[in-house]
């Protein structure tokens, strides 16, 4: 997810009682909810890099706990050296449930991205696997709009209370609200999503029956779909609602898979491509013959919009007539299909 809504959920979570636990909550939460980011470093080294190493060990169980715990320490060593508190209404520095709160935000960061197409490693660095609910939007503006009037109106409703005189409002209520309708946004998507596949499990197509399918959501409505199908020789991509009772097939967008060549070999063992091949869960190939040799595209077909034209999560290796690699990249946003 992006980090707007991360820090959103932080702060609901920190309403709803958290901060009530101990002095720095919100902080450790806030902090937490974004920490696992940090590996937004690998950006550094370029598009590739940062595909290989993101999402990776910070996003994984061992990389949850140890970044929850260091921050958990930093913390309390900090806490330990302010000056108490003003208030007697703020909570003691309790470690116990500092550690706790910490845990919380690095793990509920990770859950939040493992509800999205892109997924997470969570067992890094024992095995490179990747995990997706598919259900959420990577920016979701249902889920935002949520959270937004979950923690903005209780703000509104508490300066009104003190212009007026009248006792002050808290944000608790407003709070679970948000974190309710989170919940119950992840059912109905996740009831969806499982809709969809179930209809398009239920089709033939180009006469040849289904090896993988994908669902794929789309940002705001939840029960808009994209729907990816591999069979022996192609994907199908093809809109779904999840309120329609079948898929036409027919209105399918064909990509036919490319057969074995010595240009698609060559590419393939190069280090963009490698990186790309072990992230792409429908990877689409093509070998096109230039002036200088060959141009070999790579697409991740989950990322592919049929209704823009668009093809994201795009990689392209650069051959010469010798089959040596003359120049490979990879962009998120890819330039529309050809």
């Amino acid at each position: 997810m992006d980090n707007i809504t991360h820090t959103l959920t932080a702060a609901a979570l920190s309403q709803a009682g958290l901060n009530r636990k101990t002095r720095y909550a919100t902080l450790a939460l806030l902090i937490g909810s974004n920490l696992p980011d940090i590996d937004i470093v690998a950006r550094l080294g370029g598009s590739a890099a940062y595909l290989n190493y993101h999402r990776g060990i910070t996003h994984s169980i061992l990389g949850v706990v140890t970044l929850g715990a260091l921050l958990a320490a930093t913390i309390y060593y900090l806490g330990r050296k302010a000056s108490p508190p003003n208030k007697r209404s703020v909570p003691p520095l309790d470690g116990p449930w500092l550690l706790a709160i910490c845990l919380i935000s690095t793990a509920g960061h990770v859950l939040m991205d493992f509800t999205n197409a892109y997924g997470v490693r969570p067992f890094m660095p024992f095995s490179g696997r990747w995990y997706a609910w598919d259900i959420m939007f990577i920016f979701d503006p249902l889920l935002l709009a949520m959270l937004i009037v979950g923690l903005g109106l209780p703000a509104i409703f508490r300066l009104v209370s003190e212009e007026v005189g009248a006792q002050k409002t808290g944000f608790r209520r407003g709070a679970a609200f948000s974190l309710a309708g989170l919940v119950l946004l992840w059912g109905v998507r996740d009831f969806a999503h499982r809709r969809v596949l179930g209809m398009l499990d239920s089709h033939t197509y180009a006469e040849e029956n289904p090896q993988r399918l994908g669902a794929f959501p789309s940002p705001a409505n939840p029960f808009t779909w994209t729907g990816v199908v591999e069979t022996a020789s192609a994907y199908h991509l093809l809109p779904v609602s999840a309120l329609d009772n079948d898929v036409d097939a027919d209105r399918a967008l064909v990509f036919h898979k490319a057969e074995d060549s010595p240009a698609l070999d060559a590419a393939m063992k190069a280090r963009t491509a490698v990186i790309f091949a072990g992230f792409a869960r429908f990877l689409w190939r093509q070998a096109e013959e230039t002036e200088d040799g060959f141009e070999v595209t790579l697409r991740d077909l989950r990322f592919y919009s049929p209704d823009e034209q668009r093809s994201g999560f795009t990689a392209r290796i650069q051959l010469d007539k010798s089959l040596r690699v003359r120049s490979e990249s990879f962009h998120f946003m890819g330039a529309p299909a050809r």
